[in-house]
């Protein structure tokens, strides 16, 4: 038998975006339905975030054991189990799903319900047995992995990072279509633990970052013997002996084979909309996303969207900030306007790469003044501590030294963005970041000495030494 739900607001999708607007709704009293068919936690729990940082976190541990001889320790040969790694993983996911579950969200006075969600008009959802009738609707499905359009893909069995976590045993040789930051920081986690890994990327890898700092990052995975073919197209691919692969390349010129045990796709997302029947209800779509206003608001005013489904970065904590927007709108009829020049990112390689804000090249494309600061780790006393003195912070600053973006490539380049994050987001310069006190020795002192680098110039003004003269004067 039918049943009809009439709460105040409805929310597809169990993910992180999802689960925060239904968790925030309910904790006001406000009557809230959550309708998800997959696993809850979405993407982030289950294939993304928490299961990539988990292996990342178990390949590096096993590369920390051939690093003792710069610190008079002897050098270790990993002996990796990798069944016992994935379990690792497995432990991980385990430990955080409750916050996420079915159970916790009853409790907390959400009605879940684990079925498809369909519009059948513009303010009706059908979801099994439920027809829901909200007063406003949150859209917070993401996205999945895309097969890209390559001869032969669909005849061979390929790994995406929905089912490369369930594996057991350690490829022998793993290829990676995608030079991106998924497929990167897999394929050195996996070179880590110890796998043959090729890379294959058709254009430049980490070609969304600055390739100051990307190269960075390519030098020390190439290193470790990773092998990144970039500016190379997968021409076609095909089954090779048993179970393995072989892929057909053309590049630069050059026609080249590659034979593997595994492949991995790692060439993009796409968001997940075909199931919703977004066109009953008036919502305008395209290939990347559900069309959204600057306040997530889709062309059917009783219905937003966010996160990977909206469009735009696919980060989890794009998907929460997009949550905070639409808990403000929705509930407290409060302005909530989206701006992503405050939204970082981070390539979870080692050593990391972590972006905000401009680039150097979007910033003086804008035009005006740009001055760019950067600072080394091998200048800082923690990081030569450490033996971790690769890298270097990039600070980007306009007119009177306001922040306009920092990128930093290096140990611990993700925590350090918490702190520029913030002073974007209050529209900082770099007079504020050279007058506070850093604790000592910590590597995020390298960001107060690039700041602290922008004065040097007034240092050799000759008007500047002929006040501190003058001054002199008076004792």
């Amino acid at each position: 038998m039918a049943t009809l739900l009439e709460p105040d607001i409805c929310v597809i999708g169990g993910g992180s975006g999802g689960l925060t607007v239904a968790a925030a709704a309910a904790s006001f009293g406000v009557p809230v339905v959550l309708i998800e068919k997959g696993k809850m936690g979405g993407d982030c729990l289950n294939y993304g975030c928490v299961p990539s940082k988990s292996l990342i976190a178990a390949g590096k541990q096993a590369h920390r054991l051939s690093q003792g001889p710069a610190f008079g320790v002897a050098e270790a040969e990993p002996q990796v189990d990798f069944a016992k790694t994935m379990r690792h993983v497995e432990r991980v996911i385990a430990a955080i799903a409750p916050n996420d579950s079915v159970e916790r969200f009853t409790a907390l006075g959400v009605n879940v319900i684990k079925e498809e969600a369909r519009f059948t008009d513009a303010r009706t959802v059908t979801a099994g047995d439920h027809t829901i009738r909200a007063r406003r609707f949150v859209i917070a499905t993401g996205s999945s992995p895309v097969a890209p359009p390559i001869p032969g893909l669909d005849a061979v069995p390929y790994l995406t990072n929905e089912t490369i976590f369930a594996r057991k045993r350690l490829p022998a040789h793993l290829i990676v279509i995608g030079g991106g930051p998924v497929g990167l920081e897999l394929a050195q986690a996996h070179r880590r633990l110890g796998a043959r890994v090729t890379v294959v990327e058709a254009m430049a890898a980490l070609g969304k970052d600055d390739p100051e700092l990307a190269a960075v990052v390519l030098k020390r995975i190439r290193a470790e013997g990773v092998e990144i073919l970039e500016h190379t197209k997968v021409a076609r691919v095909e089954k090779h002996g048993r179970s393995g692969v072989r892929v057909h390349l053309e590049g630069e010129g050059n026609a080249r084979v590659l034979d593997g045990s595994h492949l991995l796709v790692a060439a993009g997302r796409q968001p997940n909309v075909e199931a919703l029947a977004l066109e009953k209800a008036g919502i305008a779509y395209t290939a990347k996303g559900i069309r959204v206003s600057s306040k997530l608001r889709t062309t059917n005013r009783r219905v937003y969207a966010i996160g990977d489904v909206a469009g735009g970065l696919q980060f989890t904590h794009v998907a929460n900030y997009h949550a905070g927007l639409v808990v403000r709108a929705t509930l407290f009829r409060l302005p909530a306007k989206e701006n992503r020049a405050l939204i970082p990112w981070v390539t979870y390689t080692d050593p990391e790469l972590a972006h905000i804000g401009l680039t150097e090249a979007e910033a003086r494309k804008r035009g005006g003044r740009v001055t760019v600061l950067r600072w080394p780790y091998a200048e800082n006393d923690r990081a030569q501590t450490e033996r971790s003195t690769e890298g270097f912070i990039k600070l980007v600053a306009g007119r009177r030294g306001r922040i306009l973006g920092v990128s930093i490539v290096g140990e611990g380049a993700g925590e350090m963005m918490n702190f520029w994050s913030l002073a974007l987001a209050n529209r900082m310069s770099v007079r504020d970041i050279a007058g506070y006190v850093a604790p000592y020795p910590t590597m995020g002192e390298i960001g107060k000495r690039a700041a602290i680098s922008y004065f040097a110039e007034a240092a050799r003004k000759p008007v500047v030494r002929g006040l501190i003269r003058f001054l002199r004067l008076f004792g």
